[in-house]
């Protein structure tokens, strides 16, 4: 790192004072603010001559840059070994655009070039609502403080009305793109918000209830005589007998992956694959679509209109106005068959769960549940195992 005076005049003929940064033979520079005559400039001490009228005040701010970007590169150099000249400029100079509206708009179009449809539909209301309790006013990264978070947190639960869970979504999304800048090395760590030492970020445990073998059989049995119920039933019935497996999977099922009485399919979440046998409550769902096979090789029609069902985005903004569609129609079916439960498309898994509860080895759960990791399924399946809680109670306060 070094001060000099750069070789180019500026229209008054002054000449810019900068700090070349050289790193791995790869230079960049900052200008420090400050013009004067080339004249007056010391070139061997590296320093404004006396002449200069501010040579005092110039000289010091000189030395103040200095010290800071000296101190600052090493703590660049000490986190990572391989750090450019251009990464360890803008770490020092700053950067104007690292507010929340510039950065939150370069997180939201990132996801719009990578086709993330359900991230964006979820995510820019979630902008939206932090500009909002800014009174519509930009705010910069380092100025995002624990403490204006917090007011940010009772702004969400007690004007907006917000559960916890949700507050904790609207976080979540504030640390994402404070994270990106933070890889951009955009902004020092040292305002970090979030983590040990500021705001932590843990989702509150949600209450998950699922249909008891009773009510399977009642919506089983039900003759719906109107054709959104029934399809929407059996949409609901199909992801339950797969394990709750998810409605984007059922939506993208296709006939050429069932095979001699087998289902071959890669998880949309996760690519997992797998092969599970359809079970003979199954076929007689998929029964009732087959004559409405066409080349799409969709088995169920939701996406079927669609002409091109490789572009993800378009995909994923149908299953959600199809979803819509399914639950609005589970209402009706939840009435018809006299279950007082919640009944959408999130509760095959949950009903699933429940009526597993621990007849079957969590290993195997965890092969029906398609989790990439075996401690997802032990803490999803802890939802519905309550046998010994209630033992411990009935052996207290008797049955």
């Amino acid at each position: 790192i070094k001060v000099l005076l750069w070789s180019k005049a500026n229209k008054e003929g002054l000449f810019p004072i900068a700090i070349r940064i050289i790193k791995d033979r790869k230079p960049s520079y900052i200008y420090i603010g400050q013009y004067i005559k080339k004249d007056q400039w010391d070139a061997e001490e590296h320093k404004v001559k006396k002449s200069h009228p501010n040579s005092g005040r110039i000289n010091k701010l000189i030395l103040h840059k200095m010290a800071e970007y000296n101190d600052k590169s090493i703590d660049l150099q000490v986190d990572k070994n391989d750090t450019t000249s251009v990464a360890i400029k803008k770490s020092l100079k700053g950067n104007a655009a690292v507010t929340f509206k510039a950065q939150a708009k370069i997180y939201l179009d990132n996801l719009k070039t990578a086709r993330k449809y359900n991230r964006i539909s979820a995510e820019e209301p979630r902008v939206n609502r932090f500009t909002e309790f800014l009174s519509g006013a930009d705010i910069a990264l380092k100025d995002i403080t624990p403490p204006l978070l917090n007011k940010y947190k009772a702004y969400l639960k007690g004007t907006r009305k917000i559960n916890d869970r949700t507050i904790i979504n609207h976080l979540v999304v504030i640390r994402s793109i404070y994270n990106q800048a933070k890889k951009g090395r955009l902004i020092d760590s040292k305002y970090y918000p979030f983590g040990a030492d500021g705001i932590q970020i843990k989702f509150p445990d949600s209450i998950k209830i699922g249909l008891v073998p009773e009510e399977i059989k009642a919506l089983e049995d039900k003759d719906l005589s109107d054709a959104r119920q029934n399809h929407a039933r059996n949409v609901w019935l199909f992801s339950f007998y797969f394990a709750g497996m998810r409605v984007s999977d059922v939506f993208r099922l296709t006939w050429s992956e069932m095979q001699d009485g087998r289902l071959y399919y890669a998880m949309g979440k996760n690519g997992k694959v797998d092969s599970l046998k359809i079970p003979a409550k199954a076929l007689a769902i998929i029964d009732q679509y087959r004559g409405d096979k066409d080349d799409t090789d969709l088995v169920f029609p939701e996406l079927k209109s669609l002409t091109n069902l490789d572009d993800q985005y378009f995909v994923q903004m149908r299953i959600k106005t199809k979803v819509a569609a399914i639950n609005k129609s589970l209402k009706d079916v939840k009435k018809a068959c006299s279950i007082t439960k919640p009944l959408t498309m999130h509760i095959p898994r949950h009903s699933f769960g429940n009526i597993s509860g621990e007849k079957i080895s969590i290993q195997m759960l965890q092969k029906l549940y398609r989790h990439t990791h075996l401690t997802t399924t032990i803490g999803y399946q802890a939802n519905f195992i309550h046998k010994d809680a209630d033992d411990a109670l009935d052996a207290v306060i008797g049955k």
